[in-house]
Parts: structure tokens; C-alpha cells; sequence
């Protein structure tokens, strides 16, 4: 039987130690949880389909856009490996101390949480990403973010509701669209 990664890095990260100490007990619920300053733990269904359509490969180099309480960055780093690297990024200040707290309880050398800057998508000075992971809802594809992914590069982000998987190619970016969901703004 094949081996499900995705199913392996929710056991390795597990989604109490990344909510608020009065939340813990509701981790296993499937739904979004409040973390503060008008952010969600996102709910597990949503955050493992998300990952599923980012197929991160063992080494690669991810931008996780708007990464709150450190989850998805966890995910991603047990995904990447110890030869990856896992860049998070979130606006909250609070938020990114929250995020590196949590990060700090597993063994992910290879990943960090930094403040994002107000009104820059992304992270360009590090760019290009094999795979970006945005868990805030933008209202039109942000270019500049496509603009970060590598060659045959992958980013998920909800766009106006609706999850985009956007895959770089010779030819440019294709978009493909894969349901609907409730994400906070991108800001």
C-alpha cells in the first residue's frame, strides 16, 4: 500500500499544538478555529485538500502566505523534508510569535515563520518557489505571486471563493479550479 504523506504530516504536526491553549480541545472538529486578530486555524478537510493540490515534493523549496498559528508551515515542512526549506509568512505581529512558539514544538529546522510586509505579496526576494500555499482569500489572482513560482512550480489560493490550483508551464500559467471555499481576506 502507498504510502499517504499528506495523512503523515497531519500525524507529525498535530493541530492542538497549534491553537490557542482555551481552543486545544477542539481540535479535532472540522472547522475553522478563531486564533485571534480576526484569523482561523483553518478547517483540517480544507487545509488537507489544499495540500493534496500542492503535491509538495520531499526538497522543495515553499512559500506559505498568511501562515497564522505555524499549522500549515509544519505540514509543509514534515512534506518537504529536512532537505526543503519552508518559508512562512504572516502579517499579525503577534501572530508570527504565536507561529514560531508553536513551530518550536516539532523538529523543523528547515522551516520559519517572518513578518510579512503590509501590501507585497509574497516573499520576491527569495522567490522562485516550487510550491506556494495561501491561506487567505485574494479577490483576483495576485500576479505578482504567480510571478514567485518556478518552473513547473504549483500554487493553491482561494480566488473569490473558488480554490485555484495555478501551475507554471513553458507555455505560462494554467489554472485549474477545484471548489468553493471561506477563506479571511488576503491583505
Amino acid at each position: 500500500m502507498a504510502t499517504d504523506r499528506v495523512s503523515e504530516a497531519f500525524a507529525a504536526a498535530p493541530r492542538e499544538w497549534f491553537l490557542p491553549e482555551h481552543a486545544r480541545g477542539q481540535a479535532a472538529q472540522d472547522r475553522p478555529i478563531d486564533i485571534g486578530h480576526r484569523q482561523t486555524n483553518s478547517q483540517p478537510r480544507t487545509v488537507e485538500n489544499m495540500l493534496r493540490l500542492l503535491d509538495v515534493r520531499a526538497g522543495d523549496t515553499v512559500l506559505d502566505v498568511g501562515s497564522g498559528s505555524g499549522w500549515t508551515t509544519a505540514l509543509l515542512a514534515h512534506l518537504t523534508g529536512p532537505d526543503g526549506e519552508v518559508r512562512g509568512l504572516e502579517l499579525e505581529p503577534d501572530l508570527v510569535e504565536f507561529g514560531r512558539r508553536n513551530l518550536a514544538r516539532g523538529n523543523w529546522p528547515q522551516a520559519t515563520i517572518e513578518q510579512a510586509t503590509l501590501g507585497t505579496y509574497g516573499d520576491p526576494a527569495h522567490a522562485p518557489y516550487a510550491r506556494i500555499l495561501v491561506s487567505a482569500q485574494a479577490t483576483e489572482l495576485p500576479a505578482t505571486l504567480v510571478d514567485q513560482l518556478a518552473a513547473d512550480g504549483r500554487m493553491v489560493i482561494p480566488v473569490n471563493g473558488e480554490m485555484l490550483l495555478v501551475e507554471q508551464s513553458d507555455n505560462g500559467p494554467v489554472v485549474s479550479r477545484h471548489g468553493y471555499y471561506r477563506f479571511v481576506p488576503l491583505r
